[in-house]
């Protein structure tokens, strides 16, 4: 298959193009030590001047492209919600910490920011008459029926890096988001 995305695209875009993949393809460059997304990025700026700029070589620009094109590449299961395992580990620890162990995890959505929506966290001591209850990585997730097609497909990670630490949704449902990746529409 073709690549999708090339050295010669900028990176407002990829975003464009591809916005229910913009928070992976965000945290790929991050990891690759691209801090150049967000609300104060250079998104006029080609992949490749980018990439010249923080000093990456040709072999290291091909392997993050690759890395890149993957994720576009990836099939979604939209039949389910998926916890990744450090994800999992993660929201465990902090259930101990906070004394709910085996307690589950609500997962939604409520109406804020510039591009109309943002996802929320919580623990979730029981599921209610209208929630809808599926399991991931040994964690049960509760999510309001009238948000499943929104949020059904979602994968949610924990990332740990330089620009911070936290979970982080990944919606192949979402249409659009901000610069910043604190909202998204559809």
């Amino acid at each position: 298959m073709k690549d999708q995305i090339t050295k010669d695209m900028t990176i407002d875009e990829i975003f464009k193009k591809f916005p229910s993949n913009a928070p992976r393809l965000a945290q790929e460059l991050t990891n690759a030590g691209l801090n150049c997304v967000g609300c104060s990025a250079a998104t006029w700026e080609t992949l490749e001047a980018g990439f010249y700029g923080h000093g990456m070589e040709d072999h290291e620009i091909g392997e993050l492209l690759s890395r890149l094109n993957h994720i576009l590449n990836e099939q979604v299961n939209l039949s389910k919600i998926t916890i990744t395992k450090r994800a999992a580990k993660k929201y465990k620890e902090i259930l101990k910490a906070d004394g709910k162990e085996g307690w589950s995890l609500r997962f939604g959505e409520r109406a804020a920011g510039c591009s109309g929506f943002e996802y929320f966290l919580d623990y979730s001591e029981k599921s209610g008459k209208d929630d809808m209850v599926l399991e991931s990585e040994g964690i049960q997730i509760h999510i309001h029926k009238q948000s499943k097609d929104r949020l059904m497909g979602s994968t949610i990670d924990y990332v740990d890096g330089l620009q911070g630490a936290g979970f982080k949704i990944t919606n192949p449902n979402v249409k659009a988001s901000c610069g910043c990746g604190s909202s998204h529409g559809y």
